[in-house]
């Protein structure tokens, strides 16, 4: 899986919690956040860290908390298909950036595939903040059938204009406005 496909994943695993999710990445430099959630007011960052080396460390933690800070995010997520340092689980555990390891992430999508309530020992590790909300459905893609999601244009005349867009971008361009 590429790390733009594991972005997409991580993405999906949040939009069925009910979150609204604006992906940041696009391979250039993203300011340590690969996608903004928001629901209920709150704006929380979230880093991706689909390394080939197996444990992310503290300095991942530690920038994306001073982002959050500098812009105002409520809280953060590292999420990681690996595992975390001990000095980056102590610090996560100091404030406010949540960590995610790869078997957390597994059991999350799992249950989120199930459509149940998230396993008790996930809901330990994630908190509270992803407790499932309904919304509104999105379209199909025009062009490949799959359901849509939410994007916000980087550039051009519809620069910070949301759209709808395909999942599977970049392998399939499917866009529709949003009514």
């Amino acid at each position: 899986m590429s790390w733009a496909e594991f972005e997409v994943l991580v993405g999906e695993a949040f939009r069925r919690r009910g979150y609204h999710v604006e992906e940041t990445g696009g391979g250039g430099a993203d300011g340590g956040v690969d996608l903004v959630l928001r629901r209920g007011g709150d704006k929380v960052f979230v880093q991706c860290k689909q390394w080939k080396a197996y444990k992310v460390g503290v300095t991942v933690v530690r920038e994306l908390a001073g982002v959050m800070a500098v812009h105002g995010a409520a809280r953060g997520f590292v999420v990681t298909s690996g595992r975390f340092t001990a000095e980056a689980e102590a610090f996560g555990k100091q404030g406010n950036v949540s960590l995610i390891d790869g078997v957390a992430l597994a059991e999350l999508i799992a249950s989120t595939r199930r459509q149940q309530a998230t396993p008790p020992s996930v809901a330990q590790r994630i908190e509270p903040t992803l407790e499932p909300v309904v919304e509104t459905a999105a379209p199909s893609c025009p062009l490949c059938q799959r359901q849509m999601v939410r994007r916000l244009a980087r550039r051009g005349s519809n620069e910070g204009k949301e759209f709808w867009g395909c999942p599977t971008f970049p392998a399939c361009k499917g866009i529709r406005a949003i009514d």
